[in-house]
């Protein structure tokens, strides 16, 4: 097990700041390269480190791969970070990969999917507080600061919310089913923790090997100020890559009338007349845990806040035929745990799944519908305002982490067996099926719930290339 250099990693990896409830985040555009250079070096000063336990703000910073080029980077260099982030996340294959179609196709997106240059998001920065007027206060005092260091911000505030309880706007607890990572204090002693080259460049992954990411020359200005790259054919290399991850950012808009409506109405007794715990039960099922966040897999018949932080169960040894927990349901398809080839309820399984992992921090934005989140109280309530979830993701590996989950689980109709079931929450519509004895059920033509309304892929540098890319030339 390699250790951690957590002074140099992110704090955003180590962890998701849930005692700052208070966040927003700035799009940022490189106007001028030589005044950007003077403000990164600046800014890399208030970067959080992994090794630190913020308790009022925390500021993390990411780069865009057109930002990374609008900073001068060295073409030789570029070229060593991965394709996936090169590409970006709005080219023709990724919008039929990520199932961005129709209403969430980029032309639509408030931001990250216009070919305008001018529109072109460079800098993604991260600012995190105890409380919104510490937030305003920290915002304010790094805005002021955007023109003369050579940035500008070029869309409004990607502003968050915190909810009374820890969950999203359709009702549902949310940020359960972490991956661990070895080398953490939290991860000692556990068997399932993964290797930390899972999700943080410049260690070894689950194969055992290097992921793919950029080198310096040593001979290359200010390259000292790196570490010397591992597992390469030039020892001599220096990584810039090392203890920085990519970050994948999409703001999901919910349509919480549109998803209560659905399941009330595939509810409702012959009569018309709706029935909200029925409701609950088969949104539970479309989402694969109750609203407490108790898995259905052991609780399949009511919900159960006993069991609301429960994460030590599998697929296939306690529910192989879907009985309790769909095939399609979302956590089930999204982490399917032993539920898969090679050798279903082996380890086998469940290393496979693993090697699609990815670290969660998103946050919520917009005001709920209801306090409660009960249907009724939902489909009464004026709807003012959008609402959804900006949506971040760690990992290693864009293409096998979050790319593979996205397309090969949550899109593919094909899914476990099934037939024309894509994921009933984020997917892009269709029938979700429950399976049951003697007959399934099947319910057809839902809508989609969830659209895209931004999005793009980042590269969450170490502190010291934080400090090298200010400098770099």
């Amino acid at each position: 097990m390699q250790q951690l250099e957590l002074q140099d990693i992110q704090g955003l990896i180590i962890r998701g700041y849930g005692n700052l409830s208070a966040a927003s985040f700035l799009l940022l555009q490189i106007v001028d390269q030589k005044r950007a250079r003077t403000w990164l070096q600046k800014i890399s000063e208030q970067i959080t480190p992994g090794d630190q336990r913020p308790d009022r703000e925390s500021l993390n910073l990411a780069f865009s791969f057109p930002g990374l080029v609008a900073l001068g980077l060295d073409k030789t260099v570029l070229d060593g970070f991965s394709e996936d982030f090169q590409a970006g996340m709005v080219t023709p294959h990724k919008q039929r990969a990520l199932g961005d179609s129709e209403n969430s196709a980029p032309e639509h997106w408030a931001w990250g999917g216009a070919a305008d240059p001018a529109a072109t998001v460079h800098i993604l920065l991260m600012v995190y507080a105890i409380d919104e007027e510490r937030l305003k206060n920290l915002t304010d005092e790094l805005q002021a600061g955007f023109s003369a260091g050579g940035v500008k911000q070029i869309h409004q505030t990607l502003k968050t919310v915190r909810l009374a309880k820890p969950k999203e706007h359709f009702g549902f607890r949310d940020g359960l089913s972490q991956p661990l990572i070895e080398g953490l204090s939290k991860a000692q002693g556990v068997d399932a923790a993964l290797p930390a080259g899972e999700f943080i460049l410049g260690y070894r992954n689950a194969y055992g090997l290097f992921t793919e990411r950029p080198l310096v020359p040593a001979t290359a200005p200010y390259a000292d100020a790196l570490p010397q790259a591992e597992g390469v054919d030039d020892p001599e290399k220096r990584d810039l890559g090392k203890n920085g991850t990519y970050l994948v950012f999409r703001q999901l808009e919910q349509d919480v009338k549109g998803f209560w409506d659905s399941v009330l109405q595939a509810t409702a007794s012959q009569d018309g007349s709706k029935n909200s715990q029925a409701a609950i039960r088969l949104a539970a099922k479309m989402v694969g845990r109750w609203p407490s966040g108790a898995p259905v897999t052991l609780t399949p018949e009511r919900d159960d806040p006993e069991l609301a932080e429960d994460n030590s169960f599998n697929y296939h040894q306690n529910d192989e035929q879907g009985l309790k927990c769909p095939f399609g349901a979302h956590i089930r398809r999204t982490h399917p745990r032993d539920s898969l080839d090679p050798d279903p309820g082996s380890q086998k399984s469940l290393d496979f799944a693993d090697r699609h992992r990815i670290l969660r921090r998103g946050r919520v934005y917009g005001e709920p519908l209801a306090p409660s989140l009960q249907p009724e109280e939902i489909m009464a309530a004026e709807d003012q305002g959008e609402r959804g979830l900006h949506f971040i993701c760690l990992n290693a590996n864009i293409s096998r982490q979050f790319e593979f989950v996205q397309q090969t689980w949550a899109n593919d109709p094909r899914f476990n067996g099934l037939y024309a079931d894509p994921d009933p929450i984020i997917g892009p519509g269709g029938t979700f099926t429950q399976q049951a004895r003697p007959v399934r059920k099947a319910h057809h033509q839902l809508p989609r719930f969830v659209q895209v309304r931004g999005g793009g892929y980042f590269f969450l540098p170490g502190i010291r290339a934080l400090r090298y890319l200010a400098q770099a030339e």
